[in-house]
């Protein structure tokens, strides 16, 4: 590694840090941690939701659909883009608008209102599973890719400084250290791309003519995916964007329903057609680039989402690849850091609230950030102790989607207020995709079992609501 790589990921760092410090000095109390003080602007906003969505999971996944399939694994994030626009005309509205929710912090407390106290509190736990667990995802996520990056760094050694700094700015300065570092993270990720990562790749592989010459039409097609594909992205994708805490959080954050929905339309774009292009595209070049032998790895044990890495690390000269991979390690700090907000707002709204009402605003900032950093620790001991934490944690956030999407739908939008419903629906939905994640089973039609367990949960709420009518 050379040091003036090492030289600028230290600043880059360093300069995170800043802006935790900077926000702890301004923040007064659980409005300006947990929601931004409610007026932070669009686009901050709207950059903010799409580095959290996107984050480093799709940063590096996308490299790898780009290497396995050629553009059409771009459709992935077109569902991103649906579900950001859907969200923005129907949830926004709803949640905005509505008075009884204007002092709210957490999609927990809608559940509490809507159905009942029992019903806030199952949905906090679910939450707050969920959010732990992907929070020890990203900042495993981002040792793996730092030390595949520079060989000098062993696993552990990159998960604590990884770790270190994602939970010391995020106690900090709370989300709005978040949401602005999110947007300086998401400028640093495109601009690596655009200028760097793509333009070199390019070149490297040797222009339009090698590339069209050494891969199949199918790669230049955007029909190369099946059905089955775009059903499971779908059903996982769309609805993220109605049960993910962080995103709620930052509908609160927004000044109003003009400038949230705003931000969510600015997001929608920037997943699809421009960050989806540009991830598959930075794929597509890596499998050239072995296809052609240019880099010295054997494809057939090549995971395809290092085949990205592995092709920047090898064509980008010092310098050049400091820039890069503190573009690659913002993309991963800005989920991790949102995902960490998000269980923290858990336990301290939902789960321990009520012991915290009569404190003055001062006092619950300082218990907010003590609370954070616990959580943070937690789940970098995790990291540390369970090198399969991805696919581990990949299966609590699909139990968070299969159990909370059915019951805010039918609260928000079908009037259908049944706790024991919403209950019931919880458990089965989650459940359902839980056993069937866990037991491996070929699935009918080879659908994700995300799909069978919304539907599960949809069945058991509209049965015990019928019940309970």
């Amino acid at each position: 590694m050379e040091l003036i790589d090492l030289s600028i990921f230290i600043v880059y760092m360093l300069l995170m840090l800043g802006v935790g410090f900077y926000f702890m000095r301004k923040n007064t109390g659980q409005d300006d941690y947990y929601v931004g003080g409610r007026n932070i602007g669009s686009w901050h906003i709207g950059l903010s939701v799409v580095a959290t969505d996107v984050g480093g999971g799709f940063s590096v996944g996308l490299g790898g659909l780009g290497f396995v399939m050629g553009i059409s694994g771009s459709w992935m994030l077109f569902t991103g883009l649906l579900g950001a626009w859907i969200a923005a005309v129907f949830l926004i509205p709803k949640v905005k608008s509505n008075p009884a929710f204007e002092k709210f912090y957490t999609l927990p407390q809608i559940f509490q209102h809507l159905f009942d106290k029992k019903v806030g509190i199952a949905a906090a736990v679910i939450s707050f599973v969920g959010y732990l667990g992907f929070t020890s995802s990203q900042l495993l996520a981002g040792a793996k890719l730092a030390s595949g990056t520079f060989p000098t760094l062993d696993l552990n050694t990159a998960l604590l400084i990884m770790g270190i700094i994602a939970v010391v700015y995020t106690v900090l300065g709370g989300l709005k250290a978040v949401i602005y570092t999110d947007t300086i993270q998401w400028i640093i990720l495109m601009m690596g791309f655009i200028f760097i990562g793509l333009p070199v790749s390019y070149y490297y592989v040797g222009g339009w003519e090698v590339i069209k010459s050494t891969l199949p039409d199918e790669y230049f097609s955007l029909t190369n995916v099946k059905w089955q594909d775009l059903a499971n992205w779908g059903i996982t994708i769309l609805p993220i964007w109605f049960v993910g805490m962080t995103l709620y959080q930052r509908i609160f954050a927004s000044a109003d329903v003009k400038s949230a929905k705003k931000a969510w339309f600015i997001a929608g774009l920037f997943e699809w057609p421009i960050m989806a292009f540009m991830g598959v595209s930075l794929g597509l070049l890596a499998k050239v680039a072995f296809e052609q032998g240019l880099i010295v790895e054997s494809i057939e044990s090549l995971d395809p989402e290092m085949g990205l890495p592995i092709l920047l690390s090898t064509v980008l000269p010092p310098g050049i690849m400091g820039l890069m991979m503190s573009a690659y390690f913002s993309a991963v700090l800005s989920t991790a850091d949102s995902c960490l907000m998000a269980a923290s707002g858990n336990l301290t709204t939902d789960l321990f609230g009520r012991f915290l009402k009569s404190k003055d605003d001062k006092f619950v900032m300082r218990v907010s950030q003590l609370f954070t950093l616990l959580i943070g620790v937690i789940a970098l001991v995790i990291a540390l102790q369970m090198t399969n934490v991805l696919e581990l944690m990949l299966y609590s956030y699909a139990f968070m989607v299969s159990g909370l999407f059915v019951p805010i739908i039918a609260g928000l939008f079908w009037n259908m207020r049944s706790p024991h419903a919403a209950l019931a629906s919880m458990i089965v939905g989650g459940g359902t995709t839980a056993v069937l994640s866990l037991m491996e089973l070929s699935l009918p039609f080879g659908l994700d079992p995300n799909f069978f367990g919304v539907f599960a949960s949809l069945a058991v709420f509209l049965l015990v609501h019928k019940i309970n009518k």
